[in-house]
């Protein structure tokens, strides 16, 4: 071998890394869609990389992540929803409400879709049925109005002089059909005068609340809405105001001053959420996932403002609490 061709063959050698480093494969992109805020959905997120990362995906080594944020402008969605696709992400994450899933599914029926909603993803249109979902989309859902009679209940365990109860829900909601239907069998088996209140804007909540007051409500149960979940502080804050005990669907609540909460772990169904978005990208496909049912409950008490509120938590509702707030 002339010297030439030593060279010649060492130099070729030398660009085989190079080479096959190049023909690696691009890093996937996870797309993620919010009806609400980066803060608001913190912990949803922090419980998906959770799951992601128990699948063996870790965001910016192996993973990338898009975000874009409608800041509870739902008619933003739709659009930043077709900039995901645009951007040719392989799965769509929608994070908030059932409206982020659906303008997802609006956007794409190619790209994978996996939901995190608390309602039914079949009634929605969602997927064809739970166990087959079929097309592009799959996700995790907790059927949120399953919880309204017991959320009743509690409430009535813990303020059982209360004799009239408001229900606070959401017209643009799928559920709310369903949640009224509920509230009004719960208030009858317990003999309760019930007051249903509709509201979709911030103004609409802080009125809710003032006609409560005027209509001598004892307490108020506050369902699971997309839009109310956004807003924990307005709604612990109106409560503390109005001095009506309240209880409410997830933990946020409760942290942020409410009563107490009773519903559907968020961060068990997010980290969920987060192993079928690693399952995808591994290469199984939506319409063989079927749709899980978050079945991790978890009842939250603030200590806090029952004290505030001249209220003592019966020895049998604390006992039950995943945690209590001092």
């Amino acid at each position: 071998m002339t010297r030439r061709e030593l060279i010649a063959l060492l130099g070729g050698a030398a660009a085989w890394p190079l080479a096959a480093r190049a023909q690696q494969a691009p890093m996937p992109v996870i797309g993620f869609l919010s009806s609400g805020s980066r803060q608001f959905d913190a912990l949803r997120l922090a419980a998906f990389r959770g799951g992601l990362s128990e699948i063996g995906y870790v965001e910016s080594r192996n993973v990338a992540s898009e975000y874009r944020w409608a800041e509870d402008h739902y008619d933003r969605l739709p659009a930043l929803a077709a900039e995901l696709v645009r951007r040719q992400v392989a799965v769509i994450v929608p994070l908030g409400s059932q409206s982020t899933a659906l303008a997802a599914k609006a956007a794409s029926t190619t790209v994978p879709i996996v939901f995190t909603i608390a309602s039914d993803p079949v009634r929605l249109g969602l997927v064809a049925s739970l166990n087959r979902p079929g097309g592009n989309v799959t996700g995790v859902t907790s059927l949120a109005s399953m919880f309204v009679a017991k959320q009743f209940e509690m409430l009535h365990e813990t303020v059982p002089s209360a004799t009239v109860i408001g229900c606070l829900v959401n017209p643009n909601n799928p559920n709310t059909e369903t949640d009224t239907r509920e509230a009004q069998e719960a208030a009858r088996t317990l003999g309760l005068q019930l007051h249903i209140l509709n509201a979709s804007t911030e103004r609409e909540i802080d009125t809710a609340f003032t006609t409560l007051t005027q209509k001598g409500a004892d307490a108020v149960v506050v369902v699971s809405d997309g839009f109310f979940n956004s807003r924990p502080d307005q709604f612990a804050a109106l409560a503390g105001r109005h001095a009506l005990p309240a209880i409410y669907a997830f933990r946020e609540f409760a942290r942020a001053g409410g009563l107490m909460s009773y519903g559907t772990s968020i961060a068990d169904a997010y980290r969920q959420t987060g192993i079928y978005t690693g399952r995808i990208l591994k290469g199984e496909k939506p319409a063989d996932l079927p749709v899980m049912q978050a079945v991790k409950v978890e009842l939250l008490i603030n200590l806090k403002t029952a004290k505030t509120l001249g209220l003592t938590f019966p020895l049998t509702l604390l006992g039950r609490a995943d945690e209590v707030i001092e």
